[in-house]
């Protein structure tokens, strides 16, 4: 390739890397609830990583008792650049529907690679239900939800537990970060796949530290395919037919698992959808109560 063309495709890498971080859920219009009282508190430290802490925002309902069922909202990035403020107004969104929500920030590739993402996300569960009394959160009542790779990471929020490995240094005593529902926005689901596109692998390669084929090992771990169980919760997926980061194939997969495996879901496709950025304010406000009703019937206990 040459110099101009690395260039290029740096440029269009950095442009597709950036769309995935402000999903178009946050400029979406405002809910007929919005009269309803939210209390906020940003930027709590929730766990400190060597010379890192690691901090998140909070958006909860001022009004009722509780306790209140939860989201994590988990941005993307290509797991190396994002910002959990940018959910801010979804975090609103969600406290004035009855929901306590949380948008965590996570540790970066290419510094941090795989699997530190999902020991961060991991910790912010823990940290959340450590608290729950303080925000009047019920903790067996959980969703996660994420966009590309907030996708990717909400899935492994969902689909792991305490067998696989990535809760091996929690202290004795710590809360399970089992998660009750599962929202993944355009997320990959299966990192060894052959068609991952060209302008995809310099990010999965990145994340591994390594290229799926010089880290097979590695990227089977970091898929959520790998995951999949009866006993999971129930995920919905949204996915674009035209993604060129995320090809739709890796939303059948996980539909296919998920039946084989007789689990509980829905996958969805946007056809002439891209990643998530041309979706147009209808698609998104559409794809937003979905997801709310998703929770609540989830969620929510009737009455």
């Amino acid at each position: 390739m040459s110099q101009g063309s690395s260039i290029a495709v740096g440029l269009i890498l950095v442009g597709f890397a950036v769309a995935g971080v402000i999903p178009a859920h946050a400029q979406a219009p405002a809910d007929a609830g919005k009269a309803a009282a939210v209390a906020t508190a940003h930027d709590l430290v929730y766990t400190r990583v060597a010379d890192q802490d690691l901090k998140l925002d909070l958006a909860w309902p001022e009004a009722g008792t509780g306790p209140f069922p939860a989201i994590f909202v988990i941005h993307g990035g290509a797991w190396r650049a994002g910002d959990k403020a940018q959910h801010r107004d979804l975090l609103d969104r969600f406290a004035r529907r009855g929901y306590v929500a949380i948008s965590p920030q996570y540790r970066f590739c290419p510094k941090d690679v795989f699997p530190a993402q999902v020991y961060d996300v991991k910790a912010a569960v823990r940290w959340l239900k450590a608290h729950a009394a303080e925000y009047r959160v019920d903790p067996d009542r959980i969703g996660a939800m994420g966009f590309s790779a907030g996708g990717h990471l909400a899935l492994m929020l969902g689909l792991t537990d305490s067998d696989d490995g990535f809760d091996k240094d929690t202290p004795a005593g710590e809360a399970s970060t089992q998660v009750q529902a599962v929202v993944n926005y355009f997320g990959p689901t299966d990192l060894t796949a052959k068609d991952i596109p060209i302008i995809s692998r310099p990010l999965l390669r990145d994340f591994l530290g390594g290229s799926a084929e010089e880290k097979p090992e590695l990227a089977l771990q970091a898929s959520p395919l790998n995951y999949v169980s009866s006993d999971d919760p129930p995920v919905l997926t949204f996915q674009g037919t035209r993604d060129p980061l995320v090809p739709f194939s890796q939303a059948l997969k996980l539909a296919e698992a998920i039946t084989v495996a007789r689990g509980k879901g829905r996958v969805e496709l946007l056809l002439g959808g891209g990643h998530g950025n041309d979706w147009g304010t209808p698609e998104i406000e559409r794809t937003f109560e979905q997801t709310l009703a998703f929770f609540d019937s989830i969620l929510k206990r009737p009455g």
